[in-house]
């Protein structure tokens, strides 16, 4: 059963977490407080009974991240963006998770430690970004013991990766990039890192999942896997059974702090191309496009008359933005983006900001029953500003439903907009009244909403509507496509005649 989309433009970084999120570790653990969770393995084994020899192979290029960090006066019972991302995505699928009683946490100066891996003899090593994230001095220990002072090279927190650069005066061990692309359900995996500074320890698993979305920005395409890592872990490696880096183990789920086997990494493909940009220019400026977007569904593809699913629903066009500029409207649907397919609104996502301040690309939409294509300057973004961003999956959920027509319409009087609080360059029809027993209560559709569109047609009153979705009737499309005002946003729902 869908609802109608809210507007959730949340843009949480992977970052450390308490109860479930990265794996790095702050250093007021004592040993007597290091001990995870039990955890099965279900007896993984590798061809011929052993992984010794990946691990001598890529052990010595594993390294300890050790950083002191810039006090801050947040409280124990303030819950992280991560936090409350994590939480959303495991109670969303029917998994609570307990909350932390508030704990005091002491005015000092604070010290995080994480993992990392080297991939360039003379010293670069990538991380992750959150283990580096507000440093005010980093050191790196080998896997001799060595300590050796880190320099920061580069960060790109939206993918949470960053890279540093030691001076050993001697050529360092190294581990290689491997192809995650090439990952498959239960394929054997390796994860090595320092997990609660006990030392470089290394676990095994399986891959459990791919693409996985924690809605933590536009990169999210976690490799999830079983193989426990634990706080400390973060930034290290996840390697196949070639040895290679298929994975920056990221994050965990945890109800206690321990591994329960729910892991979360970055998939080498994407970091491997991060690193190199930040090696090159020490930061990424990531492409901004400007606009509210929600998935294609059926009931969606209908309305509009496309033939398959697919694409990227414009909900909303910011004002003087790269897509406003480049003439896109609420109600188009983004097929690609320079010739690259769009499939869904993370994929959109992803490839605005994969794209270059300044680049110019052309877009395919669709509108008005035909493909058209645009020519987009993408712009930076800037702090404050969201790259294209898909709703949340709640959100999703709500679109994905049966929604039918059972609503009462009136017109927007002087004493309607100010009940409504609406400013006179609303028009539309509100409505009135809404029948339980239609899917248009289902959809989520409400007493008050604002309908300003059908099909892309404006309307200014209750006729307008009424007249609109008639005409999609004869036309013989199976739905209609409503742009709704609610509170101040707009949204769209699809309401497929066949459900009435």
């Amino acid at each position: 059963m869908s609802h109608i989309l809210r507007n959730h433009r949340t843009a949480a970084l992977v970052g450390a977490a308490i109860i479930a999120g990265a794996a790095c570790l702050p250093l007021a653990l004592n040993a007597s407080n290091a001990v995870a969770a039990p955890s099965d393995n279900g007896g993984i084994l590798a061809p011929n009974g052993s992984f010794a020899s990946i691990v001598d192979a890529d052990k010595p290029a594993v390294v300890t991240i050790t950083t002191t960090m810039k006090a801050t006066d947040v409280s124990a019972d303030q819950e992280s963006p991560m936090d409350e991302q994590f939480r959303q995505f495991f109670e969303d699928q029917g998994i609570p998770l307990p909350r932390q009683a508030p704990q005091k946490r002491p005015s000092q100066q604070a010290m995080a430690l994480g993992s990392g891996f080297i991939i360039s003899r003379d010293g670069v090593i990538v991380t992750n970004n959150h283990v580096i994230d507000n440093a005010v001095d980093i050191k790196v220990t080998l896997d001799d013991g060595t300590e050796l002072p880190a320099k920061l090279i580069g960060t790109d927190p939206k993918s949470d990766v960053a890279v540093l650069k030691i001076e050993a005066g001697k050529p360092l061990q190294t581990i290689a990039w491997g192809d995650s692309d090439r990952l498959k359900l239960g394929d054997q995996i390796l994860a090595i890192g320092n997990p609660f500074g006990i030392g470089t320890t290394v676990t095994a698993g399986i891959v459990s999942a791919r693409g996985r979305d924690l809605h933590s920005g536009p990169y999210d395409d976690f490799i999830q896997i079983d193989a426990p890592i634990n706080h400390g872990n973060s930034g290290g490696p996840l390697v196949d059974r070639s040895g290679n880096v298929v994975g920056i183990n990221t994050a965990i789920y945890s109800p206690n702090g321990g591994s329960v086997g729910v892991g979360f990494a970055i998939p080498s493909d994407e970091a491997k191309a991060i690193v190199a940009k930040l090696q090159k220019d020490g930061s990424i400026d990531h492409g901004y496009l400007g606009v509210q977007i929600q998935p294609v569904t059926k009931d969606v593809a209908d309305a509009v008359g496309l033939d398959k699913t697919g694409g990227a629903l414009v909900a909303a066009v910011t004002a003087d933005t790269p897509a406003a500029h480049a003439g896109l409207k609420p109600g188009d649907i983004v097929t690609s983006v320079g010739g690259e397919s769009v499939k869904t609104p993370k994929d959109l996502s992803r490839l605005v900001a994969d794209l270059s301040p300044g680049a110019k690309k052309s877009l395919s939409v669709w509108r008005d029953g035909k493909t058209i294509d645009l020519n987009v300057t993408v712009g930076t973004n800037e702090e404050g500003q969201k790259q294209a961003a898909a709703e949340s999956p709640d959100a999703q959920d709500q679109s994905s439903g049966q929604p039918s027509l059972g609503i009462g319409l009136a017109d927007l009087t002087p004493d309607v907009r100010q009940q409504l609080n609406l400013p006179r360059s609303i028009n539309g029809a509100v409505v009135a009244k809404v029948a339980p027993d239609k899917s248009a209560a289902a959809a989520g559709i409400q007493s008050g909403d604002v309908i300003v569109s059908v099909n892309d047609r404006p309307v200014h009153n209750a006729r307008d509507v009424k007249t609109a979705i008639a005409d999609a009737g004869k036309a013989g499309r199976k739905s209609v496509l409503l742009l709704v005002e609610r509170d101040g946003n707009k949204t769209f729902v699809a309401v497929p005649f066949g459900a009435a």
